[in-house]
């Protein structure tokens, strides 16, 4: 009779719950099922069903939460006290020893450990030190979890160490704790690591393991390889057998499908998933956003791109800098009239301590070929006292021609000295404009000095070098040294000019 009041009292809750939520529809109870009336889409409704229509309600459990939560707190002050000793191995060893083997002893499924390893995500050396502390202290009172193998065949992958991740596999495997949770962590290792081709045979082992299947999870980390080194026909190849196998997408398939995407410079592709994640029932997520943001940068829809910037702007300023830098290049490419100016407020949200040379070099070209003198020279100089270089003849040349069209011989003469001094790449042009400006202001013995500095950096003249010369020397009337000039030319066999033959 008590087991009978019991359920009793359970139908009433369940039935004022009901009935309080959903006034217009009445509910029948009896001992061994709950039917619904009227039939809800012409299907019965059993108990079941029922409570999963509040399973987020009917499934929590206070005991499991709170004791989840208690574990995350005790992992928690270890975790803090193994980070004020991060550089210490035998210190780590010593506050493991004392506070973690009673804690992962009381622990034993592993829950302990993982959760650990989790809160130590962002310091992978140190995680990866208390796995290898675990993994000889503690096996042979509380033999180690796939879990707990898991996580250390990720971290090792993360920290660039195939061989012992391949290794951490294969002793879980001798153990016979075989998962498919344990290939995906050494799946994981092998794309992380550009292994795509190992990747994929252990994908074919896990498909031969009779004791467990690969599960959308593993197919999502199969597309992510593919994605990764481009290539597209594995990667579609990989969808159509989630399509047979009837296994649900999830955002991160649609995730992986988009990075391969967008490395492969597959647009149209790129935007189709996209279009297909809005009409469908997994919409775009903001880990999807951010993949789009960059897609649009990269193939200059600078629309598209600003329209996901306001979606997630808060995220990105605060946390994404090499998106922003991304969209930077983008707006330097582009022909938008404000590009300066969004570049320029984009800037401000890049820390000092994440300058990059590169970037720094396409902000001199922007400056550059926008005329924007000043601007040009602080980029020029900041990369000077950073001590960057540029070592390509066109970006020099950019450099040159907006010094050129200013008309400023002084400037250019000293940014020559500095890149001389600073080991950037030399080339005659440099030294070509500079005479050029110089005879334009007719300043003819600077012109000179400068054949000097082409000897001192090993220049040879070329035939341009002469014909500056030549053109400078006969518009200002200097005849001795135009014919110095016309004989030198015919030395080095550039031709005489015709107005020269003619006088």
């Amino acid at each position: 009779m008590k087991r009978l009041w019991r359920i009793s009292e359970f139908q009433k809750c369940i039935n004022a719950h009901y009935i309080i939520t959903n006034p217009s529809v009445p509910v029948q109870f009896n001992r061994r099922h709950v039917t619904q009336t009227p039939r809800v889409d012409g299907n019965q409704t059993t108990m079941h069903d029922f409570i999963s229509l509040f399973s987020d309600k009917w499934s929590y459990n206070p005991a499991d939460t709170i004791s989840k939560q208690i574990l995350r707190e005790k992992v928690s002050r270890l975790k803090d006290e193994l980070l004020t000793q991060s550089e210490d191995v035998e210190k780590i060893e010593k506050i493991l020893e004392e506070n973690g083997v009673s804690l992962f002893r009381k622990y034993s499924d592993g829950s302990a450990v993982v959760e650990l390893l989790t809160q130590l995500g962002s310091f992978p050396y140190l995680a990866m030190e208390v796995f290898s502390w675990r993994r000889k202290q503690l096996d042979y009172t509380a033999p180690m979890t796939v879990e707990e193998y898991a996580k250390g065949i990720a971290m090792a992958g993360r920290l660039k160490n195939v061989d012992l991740a391949t290794e951490l596999f294969k002793e879980a495997s001798n153990k016979r704790l075989i998962k498919t949770s344990l290939f995906n962590a050494l799946m994981s290792a092998y794309t992380y690591n550009g292994l795509a081709m190992r990747c994929q045979s252990l994908f074919r082992d896990l498909k031969m393991e009779s004791a467990c299947t690969p599960s959308i999870i593993t197919y999502n980390i199969l597309i992510s390889a593919f994605g990764r080194l481009m290539l597209v026909d594995h990667m579609e190849a990989t969808l159509r057998e989630i399509k047979d196998l009837n296994l649900p997408p999830t955002a991160n398939t649609y995730k992986g499908l988009i990075a391969g995407y967008i490395t492969a410079w597959k647009w149209e592709e790129m935007e189709k998933t996209y279009q297909l994640m809005k009409a469908g029932p997994i919409k775009p997520d903001k880990d999807i956003h951010l993949l789009m943001l960059r897609g649009y940068a990269h193939s200059g829809k600078l629309d598209k791109m600003e329209e996901i910037y306001e979606m997630v702007k808060d995220h990105v300023d605060n946390k994404k800098v090499p998106l922003i830098r991304t969209m930077i290049c983008a707006y330097c490419r582009s022909s938008d009239v404000a590009k300066v100016e969004k570049v320029e407020e984009l800037l401000r949200l890049i820390p000092e301590n994440e300058y990059r040379p590169w970037l720094n070099v396409i902000l001199i070209c922007l400056y550059a070929k926008e005329d924007l003198l000043e601007q040009m020279e602080n980029s020029i100089k900041e990369a000077f006292e950073r001590k960057a270089y540029i070592t390509t003849v066109g970006v020099m040349r950019c450099i040159i021609s907006s010094y050129f069209r200013h008309n400023a011989v002084d400037k250019l003469a000293d940014f020559v000295k500095r890149a001389e001094y600073g080991g950037w790449k030399i080339c005659r042009s440099l030294y070509h404009c500079k005479m050029v400006l110089y005879s334009n202001e007719m300043r003819l013995s600077d012109m000179e000095r400068v054949l000097d500095e082409m000897d001192r950096v090993n220049l040879p003249f070329s035939k341009k070098t002469f014909w500056i010369l030549y053109k400078s020397y006969r518009r200002f009337g200097q005849r001795s040294k135009l014919e110095q000039v016309t004989g030198m030319m015919f030395k080095h066999g550039h031709g005489i000019p015709l107005d020269a033959c003619n006088s």
